[in-house]
This record gives structure tokens, sequence and C-alpha cells, in this order.
């Protein structure tokens, strides 16, 4: 599950590399590069480009004297085309001449050209003036209109001089129309360069953000590799941890199966033993066989009640795992449908990316064409029709804003859109993080849990084998019992007298035995005794002076007493009385009393109990007390609740009258006493 999560988190960071990139191409692409200072690229508005900027031509005639007609010198190339081009005849090849001529006055507009502009101008034309041409004004020309008369009495021009002065104004207009062709042939030709330019430096571009992807590209299959690698060592991890818990497994089992194997032989020597005794025992008191039957009757109501809490517990946890199976089927529901969602809009996405660009391309494509039709209509047009090109390119300059503002607005709303995509995207996988993080919270409580129930339940069937041990140990017995009631009558006084040997030896290994294990713990438990014994010296000292209601019953003075601070003791039959006790309280259902008070934070409560010897319960004393007045109170009706806790020993009734015990309360799925 965590691999395929890594696998989502790359497919998103490719999807939006691959966003980002698209967004700076198209912002490339929607460059328009002009200016003319420092030869560096500027941005520069299409529709504020105007291209055609013709200056106003003004035309001052002024009277010459007369002269002889001489035919025109032509100044260059330029006159020569144009006096080719005239249609009047001999009359367009010999103009009258003067001595000085008199140049034709233009004034352009003082406008300032924008920056990126190419500008044509009319060029200046000196016109020669014919002879006995009067100061006055051609009124066939139009761009002579409106134009100031200097000189009123001027007297009117005769047929040839106005033919010929008609003539001169095709050839200059004709000059002039020559001159903005090549301006807007040279405009045309510096527009083809800017576009080769811009068109290099988009692909260097291009090739740049190529390589900058293929870079990040490398790096994210670096990065997976490095996770995959992070995934194969903890999958090594696991695998290692699986492997120790197969062998400590393995262990407990040959651990068993050596002490199954050791139970099997002391069973042996007991068999061999209990043949031999047969011969030689007596049949004991009807006191005994009461005392057993009573005994009998509260260890089956012990394995009884064990065996209904054990179920309980069995039932919670299949409980339990059946609830946890579910939420993690369900989880892997949800992460699936997530995926598959995330997948069909990546598709989505991608499709409509596609279409985009393809849409973008067939209008930059239809622009450039539309561009270049207009480019040649104007070219062809421009001599004749110069005011409908005017309007045409000021219709194109509108229709191209509008197209522009168009395209921003779609632009900003599929922004937007993104936006909005990869905000939600980004929440997604926030989301998908925190509940990564508390999926994995729970299965480290989980874990935690199950090995804390495993170590509960191996310390339960350890107590359940013993319990199973002591069992077969009196079902032996009573075996023993009913057979040696058989040979009663015959040999009572010495079967009385091998039984009590017997009943020695099998003191004096019992007796061995504990004192063996009280030996192994003697080391650890020396020191908490010392300081036991000075902790309960003092606790008596404050529960004389300060605390003397924490007692269940009324105390008695000058009473022998004996304290158990640990789990060794010299006594034998001390240790075994005080687990006894133990036993009797963690095993009978005692934990309901405190479920829920427990619940409240708290300290481990460290509790002495004081019993009597014959079994009842002198004063509960709190060492350490919990800190919640609850719980405290319901230790003491756990404690009272199982009383009596059964007479003394008679090794432990002939040295002591009160026994105080000392134990650390601790509180999980049950009552533990350490």
């Amino acid at each position: 599950m965590r691999t395929a999560g890594v696998i989502q988190r790359d497919r998103w960071r490719l999807s939006n590399a691959l966003l980002l990139s698209l967004l700076v191409h198209a912002a490339l692409l929607s460059i328009t590069f002009g200016g003319q200072t420092f030869g560096l690229p500027g941005l520069n508005f299409p529709w504020k480009d105007r291209r055609v900027d013709a200056s106003d031509l003004r035309i001052l005639l002024m009277p010459a004297p007369p002269a002889d007609p001489l035919p025109v010198p032509l100044s260059g190339p330029e006159d020569a085309g144009l006096a080719g081009k005239g249609d009047a005849g001999p009359a367009a090849a010999i103009l009258p001449s003067t001595s000085e001529p008199v140049p034709v006055t233009e004034t352009a507009s003082s406008q300032p050209q924008a920056p990126g502009m190419t500008a044509w101008t009319r060029p200046d034309v000196n016109l020669p003036i014919a002879p006995n041409a009067p100061a006055a004004r051609a009124p066939a020309t139009s761009l002579e209109r409106n134009l100031p008369v200097q000189g009123s009495d001027v007297p009117a021009p005769d047929v040839g001089g106005e033919a010929a002065q008609k003539q001169v104004e095709q050839e200059a207009r004709d000059r002039a129309l020559e001159q903005a062709a090549r301006n807007e042939a040279a405009r045309l030709a510096a527009e083809r360069l800017e576009l080769a330019r811009q068109e290099t430096l988009r692909r260097e571009a291009l090739q740049q953000e190529l390589a900058r992807q293929d870079e990040k590209a490398r790096q994210e299959a670096a990065r997976l590799e490095r996770e995959r690698a992070e995934a194969a060592r903890l999958a090594a991890e696991r695998q290692a941890l699986v492997r120790q818990e197969e062998l400590r497994r393995e262990a407990l089992r040959q651990e068993q199966a050596r002490q199954d194997e050791k139970a099997r032989q002391t069973q042996s020597q007991m068999e061999a033993a209990r043949q031999d005794a047969i011969k030689q025992q007596a049949a004991r008191q009807d006191a005994v066989k009461q005392e057993m039957g009573r005994q009998e009757a509260a260890k089956q109501e012990t394995a009884r009640q064990e065996a209904l809490r054990q179920e309980a517990a069995r039932q919670d946890a299949l409980k339990q795992e059946m609830t946890r199976q579910s939420a993690l089927k369900q989880e892997a529901a949800r992460q699936e449908a997530a995926r598959q969602e995330a997948i069909r809009q990546e598709v989505t996405r991608q499709e409509a990316l596609k279409q985009e660009e393809a849409r973008q391309e067939a209008l930059r494509q239809e622009a450039a064409r539309q561009d270049a039709l207009k480019q040649e209509a104007a070219r062809q047009n421009a001599a004749k029709q110069e005011a409908v090109r005017q309007e045409a390119a000021r219709q194109e300059s509108l229709r191209q804003e509008a197209a522009r503002q168009e395209a921003i607005r779609q632009e900003a709303a599929r922004q937007d859109a993104i936006r909005q995509e990869a905000a939600r995207q980004d929440a997604m996988k926030r989301e998908a993080v925190r509940q990564e993080a508390a999926r994995q919270e729970a299965t480290r409580q989980e874990a935690a849990r199950q090995e804390a129930a495993r170590q509960e339940a191996t310390k339960l069937e350890a107590a359940r084998q013993e319990a199973a041990r002591q069992e077969a140990t009196r079902q032996e017995a009573a075996r023993q019992e009913a057979a040696r009631q058989e040979v009663t009558k015959l040999e009572a006084g010495r079967q009385e007298a091998a039984r009590q040997e017997a009943a020695r030896q099998v003191a004096a290994k019992q007796e061995q035995a504990l004192r063996d294990k009280a030996e192994r713990e003697a080391q650890r438990e020396e020191r908490l005794r010392a300081i036991g014994k000075q902790l309960d010296a003092e606790a008596a000292q404050r529960d004389a002076q300060n605390r003397p209601s924490r007692s269940l019953l009324p105390t008695a003075s000058g009473l022998r007493r004996g304290w158990l601070y640990g789990r060794a003791d010299p006594n034998p039959d001390l240790v075994l009385y005080a687990e006894a006790m133990s036993k009797k309280i963690e095993l009978n259902m005692t934990f309901d009393m405190v479920r829920e008070v427990v619940k409240q934070p708290h300290t481990q409560p460290t509790v002495t109990v004081a019993i009597r010897a014959d079994g009842s319960v002198e004063k509960v004393t709190f060492v350490v007390s919990s800190g919640v007045p609850a719980i405290d109170e319901a230790i003491r009706r756990v404690v009272a609740s199982q009383a009596p806790y059964g007479a003394f020993p008679p090794t432990v009734a002939r040295q002591y009258d009160v026994i105080e015990i000392r134990r650390t309360w601790v509180f999980d799925t049950a009552i533990r006493l350490q």
C-alpha cells in the first residue's frame, strides 16, 4: 500500500511538471517582441501598431518668370522610371525650365512615431515650374485642397502649362507611391527577420525547457529508485523480523516440549512412587478427605471461571480482529477508488490539454495565414485603396483585440480551473498522508496491543499449565487415596507410618524445589526485601499515626507478624500462600469491579494486604496511592470480595499470626499483581 501511495504521488508530480511546462510555452508563444532600444526584446501590443501612416502632403505653387521650354533632365533612375510611367506623351518629356526652380514645400506630421513601427514618409520632390505659370492651385488635384495660396492677383494659366503641371503632379504621386512600396517591402522584410528571430528564441527556449524536463525526469527516476531501494530494505527488515519471530516461537515450542518431557519424567517417577506406596500407606482421616473435596470443588470453580474468562477474552479478540480486517478492506477499497478517479481525471486533463494545444495551433496558423493574406492585399491595394486598407486594418486590429481579450479570458478561466484542481489534489494528497499516518499509528498500536495480549496469553498459558499440573497431581493423589482405601483394613498401622514417611519425602522434595526457586530469585529480591522492610516499618508507623481508617478490620497488638515484599523467602510455604492469594484475585473476574474507574489517568498503586491465620483480612494499606480515590476504594472492595483466603499452612501458622503481603497492582486487560 505504501508503494501505491508513492506511485500516486509521482504521477501527480509529473502531471504538475507537465502543466507548468505547457503554461510556460503558452506564455512564450503569446509574446510579441518589439522595440528598437538597445537591440533588446520587449513586449508590445499588436493593435497599437499603425500599419499605414501617410503624412500630409502640401504643395505650394509660386509664380516664375517666363522662360524658353527646355527638356527636363532626369536626376536619376527613379526620375527616368517616373517619366516612363507617364501617359501625357511628349508633354511629359519636355517641360518648361526656369533659371532657379522653386521647391515644393512638404510638411509632415510632427507626431512622433511609436517605437517598433516602421513608418514611411513621402519624399521631398523638387517640381520644375512651367513657363508663365501663375501662382495658383490646380483644382484637379485632391491633395491640394484646403491649402492657402500666396498672392491674390494671379493671372490664369494657359492650357499647355496646366497640362505640364498635371504631368508633374502625376509623376510626383507615382514616385511617392513607389517610395511607399519600397518602404513597405523593407518593413515586411524587417518583420520577417523579427519573426525568424522570435522563432529562434522560442526554439531555444523549448530546447532548454526540454533539457530541464529531462533533468527533472532523471532526478525523479533517481528518487523512485531510492524509494524502491528503501521499500526493499523495509521488506527485508520485515522478513528478518518475521524470521526472528519464528525463531522465538520455535524456541518457545522447544522449551514447552522440554517442560512437557520433564513433566512426563516427573509423572513417571511419581507413578513408581505410587506403586510402592500402595503397599505401605494407610488411608487418611475423613476430615482430610472432606477438605480435599472442598478444595477440589474450589479448584473446579476456579478453572471454570478461568475458562469462561479466557473464552470471553478470545471472543473479544476475534471481534477486534474482524473489525480491524473490515476497516482495512474498506480503506483498501477507498484508496483503489481514489486511484481510479485520479487516473480518470488525469486522462481527461491530458485530453483537454491536447485539444487546447490543437486549438491554439489552429488559431495561430489561421492568424498567420490571415496576416499573410492581409499583408498581400495591403501591398496590392496600397496605391489605389489607401482608405479602404486603413479601415480594414482598423477592423482587423479590433478583431485581434477582441480575440486576444477572449483568449486572455479563456486562459484566465483555464488557469483558475487548474489552480482549483491543484488545490483539490493537494488537499487530497494531504488527506491521504494524514490517513496513512493514522493508519500506521493504528497499526503500531494494534501491534503493541497484540504483543501485550500475546505476553498475557503466554502468562495465562503458563498459569493454566501450572493449574493443570496441580490438578493432575490432585487427581493422582485421589487415585492413590482410592487405592489406599482398598488395603486400609489390613495394613492400617504400617501404612500410616509409611504414609508419614512418604509425605515427609514428598514435602522434602517440594521444599527442595521451592528452595531452589527461592535461591534463584533471592539475588534479585534481596535488595527489594531490604527496601521493603524499611518501607514497611515506615508504613506501619505512618499507619499507626496518620491513617488508622485504612484497615478493613481492627488490628490486634502483640501478634506475630511476617512480611513478604517480593517473591522470594526462606519459607517456601509463605511464598506459595502469597502466590495463591494473587492468583485468586487475578483469576476470579475481579477486573469488572474496576473496569470503568481505571480508564482515568492514574499511577500504578503499591498495596500491602495484612491477612490473619484464618484467611481473613486484617487491613489494606496503600504504600503508593493511585492518585484516584475511586481506584483505591475499588482495590479495597476487590480484596474484601475475595476473602477469606484460606488458613495458613502449618509451617507458616507456627511462625506467624499475621502476614503482610505487598504487591504492585497493574490494570490492562485484567488485574495483575507484581
